[in-house]
């Protein structure tokens, strides 16, 4: 059956063919009319009359007169040339596979490739049109059709034209005011007999009269102050003549301003407004394209004049302040303040935040029992946290809160000022005082910037250096009280604020899982910390389950304890969660932080939270589709992980696996037990340990004032190190576009030559630091080095190693290199013995247990796959022994090393250690790389490998099936906030008592409207 793509594309040609018919039928009709030639150079005239009835409204009255045209030539609209070019082209479905069936990808690649070409055809066609628009685009600057004297109504001269206006009639000057009476934001012209002058409404004499409906006079106009009102539109700044009403009845003038949806700059002798529309095209334009007021403003200002002539009046200031306004009028109505009995005065911190309807909350979305659920689907409650800082949210020191008072009092996404502040000089003092906060603490871990830079990061000329966060780490959102402003780096004292002011809001969840990218050494003595804060703060952390981890992307560059107890693939109950979130939500407001480094700091918090107000809720929006595409995902990956898990533990002995599931059930229940994931076996030689060795010792040579490094950054055992991973990235590029191949798909082209464009880069870069410390190298690089990027794992690194013994090189690098390489060599076959025993396993669990073509199939893609590891290992290991080789030459080496990395033939060597090869158990050998002493070279390293590599299979299942339970619970979730919202805002509607029926009216209204949006 032809797909619902296919179905939709064939009914486009069949409308496309129907309308093509019509329009030729109709254009021979015409062409066989028998009537004379002059009467088809007719065409119908549009007379338009005004009039003002008894009651002050404006009739028009359409009149149609036949008039010839205009002089010249014949259009392209004209029949003979519609039969020329609206022919049907009947091969545009001979193009169309019929072997595609359904929503395939490869109807998908056709459908985008058919667009495309249809968008290259249109944009070709138009070029040939292009000299016709540009005649149109020149006519338009002329009276055109209208050329006539007298204006349609016969009273006075038609001189007078709108742009804005649809069609391009010219009127009189009182037709135009009649027009024009109720559009003064249109931009009129006046024909001097030549061309075209701009004019004002107010220069033709219309007044804007407010108080009263339209036509009504006022008995008492007051005309604003000084006459000089001006009025901001999205498509210019108008200067306007502006009455208010001054009868006994008559409402205050802001009021009046507001009630025709203009909004007053100031609230005392408003001379300036803006139109509602105006302040919402800006906000939903800052939104999208983060511009900032100042290029809106100027962008309106030069569609009012863009000559520089006539400038209208300067209210950039007026604009400012009526946009933050704005803001949080809205925000407040949004939130339903307007709905509360006392107004804004009752806002409650964080109550105008946009919530994540997916995050579990208390008595709105959560099942009953809840808190008694079963250990094994308490996860499915848990809140998941990220914590994370920006410091391109900074800000400079201009500007008070004096000067620029914030309007939001902690009532979205910044914490309260005046109590973070407080707290944080009080903390401060404190420090001083000796009586100290608790947040310096010895490192456990890696160097990380977030520890070390804490109290350091430079902070001249800014009142802020950044924002830190508490985000949801599952669906991205921002929490309300959860953002504040950095005064030096990430400090613990600005994010334990930042964290307990965020559980808040949280209190009564029951389990807590937090992502931080420090949260080894942040989490060590968060509960001692908490001490120093207010009761309110607090945290029954002995009644929770709290799980403290590190987002996915900063993992690796943690210490390997550290990576294996703090993971996200490891750890239960957390799905496929990456604790990325914050990171996501930086890239999309780092745009607007150039404009709000400049701001008060007022406006720059009311300006934030109003963006992640709007983040939020586009999220929302966006539910749906996320949560259906990453549900039907998950159901393909979970069961290709419980398949591979499944064929894992078939091939191990019943007893062993009862005993590692033993060993990991009892660490997940109590993670201070000995970590299943660890690798218990030791080796004499990493290249982890050697990189190590060799930093220490580098760091000692700084120490004495030995320092012999050329670069800041790189040191001479971190070259030598950078250019080991080069070419393991070589490697790798060469052997996935072998297995891609020439057929590969434009997905999989794309992504490989991402990583051809991001080596050449890193390749190109290290190239620079090399010639440093390798000067001679320069007079071997070849042109063809820097060129083509289909050979760049053909590059050549020029490896110490790999140096002619002409080219004179420092010793260092060359021992730093022989250090290196031989850990290198070690690693590899580490490596190679773990892949061998993994293919054995799989071969016998194939013949043990495979049947069937599809499943054999299944079978030998996984063992192709260890293969191919295996043939990648063995060229690595070879081509480490190699360069040992030579650097054993120049650095005058004994052959003692080569009695443990011996050749490797991989028809005898590359061997499991348990092989079936015919010969009986007294005639079979070990290879010598299960000797080596580099490896683990007895059954229990095996074993222990084995069981490593057993426990993340099971932790990648796992982790998959808690996803489709996570993913099922949140989409419940969603439908029952919304549900639960919706009835809130039904009980909103007659909440409060208003002044007057209208305003009753419009806030039933509006809160029936947000709850049929839910």
């Amino acid at each position: 059956m032809v797909g619902g793509q296919r179905r939709r594309a064939l009914k486009h040609y069949q409308r496309d063919f129907y309308a093509h018919s019509a329009a030729a039928s109709k254009a021979v009709n015409n062409d066989t009319n028998d009537a004379p030639q002059h009467t088809r150079d007719v065409q119908q005239h549009k007379h338009s009359s005004f009039e003002t009835g008894q009651s002050g409204r404006l009739n028009v009255s359409s009149t149609y007169y036949t008039v010839p045209n205009s002089p010249g030539k014949r259009r392209r609209g004209d029949s003979e040339v519609l039969l020329e070019t609206t022919e049907f082209n009947f091969t545009t479905l001979d193009d169309f596979p019929d072997n595609l069936q359904n929503d395939t990808p490869e109807f998908v690649e056709f459908v985008r490739q058919k667009r495309t070409v249809v968008h290259g055809e249109a944009l070709r066609l138009w070029e040939s049109d292009a000299n016709l628009f540009l005649e149109e685009f020149l006519r338009l600057e002329g009276q055109g059709d209208y050329s006539q004297d007298i204006c349609v109504c016969g009273e006075e001269a038609a001189i007078y034209h709108c742009q804005d206006c649809h069609g391009s009639e010219m009127f009189c000057h009182l037709c135009m005011v009649r027009v024009h009476a109720r559009q003064p934001f249109h931009k009129m012209e006046r024909w001097d007999g030549i061309s075209f002058d701009d004019i004002t409404s107010k220069s033709m004499g219309i007044r804007l009269q407010l108080g009263h409906t339209s036509g009504v006079c006022c008995d008492n106009p007051l005309p604003a102050f000084n006459d000089d009102f001006v009025i901001i539109h999205y498509n210019g700044i108008y200067e306007v003549g502006l009455d208010f009403c001054g009868c006994a009845s008559g409402q205050p003038h802001i009021v009046q301003l507001l009630r025709v949806r203009l909004f007053p700059a100031t609230t005392v002798d408003p001379k300036t407004a803006a139109t509602f529309r105006a302040l919402e095209y800006f906000q939903m334009l800052s939104f999208e394209s983060k511009v900032s007021t100042f290029e809106f403003y100027k962008t309106a200002a030069r569609l009012t004049d863009n000559t520089g002539i006539h400038v209208p009046k300067d209210r950039y200031e007026s604009m400012l302040r009526m946009m933050r306004e704005w803001r949080f009028i809205k925000q407040m109505q949004r939130a339903g303040q307007g709905h509360h009995p006392k107004g804004i005065a009752a806002t409650e911190p964080g109550a105008c935040a946009v919530l994540c309807p997916a995050c579990p909350h208390v008595g709105k979305n959560l099942p009953d029992g809840w808190e008694n659920a079963p250990s094994e689907i308490r996860f499915l409650y848990a809140l998941f946290l990220g914590i994370d800082a920006n410091f391109r949210l900074a800000r400079r020191n201009v500007s008070s809160a004096t000067a620029d008072p914030g309007l939001n009092h902690g009532y979205a996404f910044f914490v309260e000022e005046h109590a973070y502040k407080s707290f944080i000089s009080k903390s401060i003092i404190l420090f001083v005082l000796g009586t100290k906060y608790n947040s310096v603490q010895i490192s456990s871990c890696s160097s990380h910037n977030a520890v070390n830079l804490a109290d350091t990061r430079v902070s001249r000329g800014l009142a802020a250096t950044g924002a830190g966060t508490i985000d949801c780490a599952r669906h991205n959102f921002k929490r309300p009280c959860s953002i504040g402003d950095l005064q030096k780096g990430e400090r613990y004292l600005n994010m334990d604020y930042l964290f307990f002011s965020s559980m808040r809001s949280s209190s009564d969840i029951v389990a807590l899982n937090i992502s931080y990218d420090i949260a080894c050494q942040w989490s060590k003595h968060i509960w001692t910390r908490m001490s120093a804060f207010p009761h309110q703060y607090h945290i029954k952390h002995h009644e929770k389950s709290i799980v403290f981890l590190v987002p996915k992307f900063h993992l690796p560059a943690h210490i390997a304890k550290c990576q294996t107890s703090f993971s996200f693939n490891l750890i239960k109950g957390v799905g496929r969660t990456d604790g990325e979130a914050p990171e996501r939500g930086w890239a999309d407001i780092n745009s607007i932080a150039t404009s709000t480094r400049e701001m008060g700091p007022g406006s720059r918090r009311d300006t934030l939270d109003d963006h992640f107000n709007d983040w939020n809720w586009k999220k929302i929006c966006a539910m749906g589709l996320i949560f259906r595409r990453k549900y039907n995902f998950t159901l393909i990956e979970v069961q290709e992980r419980v398949n591979d898990l499944t064929n894992f533990e078939a091939s191990l002995a019943t007893d062993e696996l009862a005993e590692w599931r033993k060993d990991i059930e009892a660490w997940e229940e109590d993670r201070s037990r000995p970590n299943p994931f660890e690798d218990r076996a030791t080796t004499t030689m990493t290249q982890a340990a050697v990189r190590l060795a060799l930093s220490t010792a580098e760091a000692t040579e700084i120490e004495r004032g030995n320092d012999v490094s050329l670069h800041d950054d790189i040191s001479p055992s971190v070259l030598i190190s950078s250019e080991l991973e080069l070419e393991d990235q070589q490697r790798r590029l060469e052997f996935d576009a072998k297995v891609v191949g020439q057929h590969a798909t434009d997905v999989q082209k794309g992504k490989l030559l991402q990583r051809v464009n991001a080596l050449h880069r890193r390749i190109d870069t290290w190239g620079r630091v090399q010639l440093l410390y390798m000067p001679g190298v320069s007079r071997l690089r070849s042109p063809d080095d820097v060129a083509t990027e289909a050979k760049v794992h053909n590059i050549n690194l020029f490896l110490p190693s790999s140096l002619p013994h002409r080219v004179l090189c420092d010793d260092r690098l060359l021992k730093h290199e022989w250090e290196l390489r031989e850990a290198q060599a070690y690693d590899t076959l580490n490596d190679l013995c773990t892949v061998l025993n993994l293919r054995y396993h799989l071969y016998k669990y194939k013949d043990t247990f495979i049947r069937g073509q599809r499943a054999n199939t299944r079978a030998n893609g996984i063992i192709n796959n260890a293969e191919c590891r295996i043939d990648a290992l063995s060229l690595k290991y070879s081509t480490s022994r190699s360069a040992l080789l030579n650097l054993a030459s120049r650095l005058g080496k004994n052959d003692n090393w080569e009695r443990s990395l011996k050749p490797l033939d991989k028809q005898k060597d590359v061997v499991p250690l348990k092989h079936d090869d015919g010969r009986t158990m007294g005639q079979q050998s070990i290879s010598w790389i299960w000797k080596t002493s580099g490896s683990n070279s007895n059954e229990l390293g095996l074993q222990d490998s084995l069981r490593v590599e057993w426990c993340k299979a099971r932790a990648r299942a796992h982790r998959w099936e808690e996803e489709v339970q996570l993913l099922h619970e949140e989409m419940r979730r969603v439908i029952a906030f919304l549900d639960w919202h919706a009835g809130w805002w039904d009980t909103q509607g007659s909440r409060r008592t208003f002044s007057s029926l209208q305003a009753g009216e419009g806030a039933l209204a509006y809160a029936q409207r947000q709850a049929n949006l839910r």
